[in-house]
């Protein structure tokens, strides 16, 4: 991830005369090849693998799109899945991007979230998203009661937004990460869900350019 979770789709049995699938050879002591590429969508690196046979599967990591197809695919597949999967993932985020709306949007959704989940309790003074946290999910300051969501969530499912909200909002009562503060965070039904997607996520980034435990929660 990944900042958005994997899109993987089955590559469909092709019945066009003259395909030329396969026809590259792969060494067999290596199991994946890398290639880059630039389209609209930004920065794209290619990875084959001789372990898949059918599934494309394409995610974010670390600000560039990875896609990873079977290694035995033509120089004209790779391209044309490329742009397929690049132009799904750009569809699925702008959608989310709509959904989460701005900031005004935000803090309606967290004032729903401390209703919903810890009694209306918390009352934030301000919820915004910002673009500076790359390093933490998100962020709050209880002495003015102000929360703070990195911007990578919005490639994210709502789910696990709605968790890093409840996960702030519960700040808000406990500063500390003691076992009230976890029994706050336990009332969001999908909690532990949301937490080992975004433990995937921080899985996925340490193999690439970050180390485990970047990211975090404040």
């Amino acid at each position: 991830m990944p900042g958005t979770p994997p899109d993987t789709q089955r590559r469909p049995v092709p019945s066009v005369p003259g395909d030329v699938r396969g026809t590259r050879a792969v060494p067999a002591d290596r199991s994946a090849r890398t290639s880059g590429a630039t389209l609209p969508g930004g920065d794209v690196e290619v990875r084959r693998s001789s372990r898949r046979r059918r599934t494309v599967t394409a995610y974010r990591e670390s600000g560039r799109t990875v896609v990873l197809i079977p290694a035995a695919f033509s120089p004209a597949e790779e391209r044309r899945w490329v742009a397929q999967m690049v132009a799904k993932l750009q569809t699925r985020e702008e959608r989310r991007r709509r959904s989460l709306g701005g900031d005004d949007e935000l803090m309606v959704r967290a004032r729903a979230l401390s209703a919903a989940h810890l009694d209306g309790v918390p009352q934030p003074a301000s919820v915004r998203w910002v673009d500076n946290q790359n390093r933490r999910w998100g962020s709050c300051t209880p002495a003015d009661r102000t929360i703070r969501l990195s911007s990578r969530l919005r490639a994210m499912p709502e789910y696990v937004v709605d968790y890093v909200l409840v996960h702030e909002l519960a700040h808000l009562v406990e500063p500390s990460h003691d076992a009230r503060f976890w029994s706050l965070v336990a009332r969001y039904p999908r909690a532990e869900r949301a937490r080992g997607f975004l433990e995937g996520v921080e899985l996925g980034s340490a193999h690439g350019t970050s180390s485990a435990g970047d990211d975090d929660l404040d």
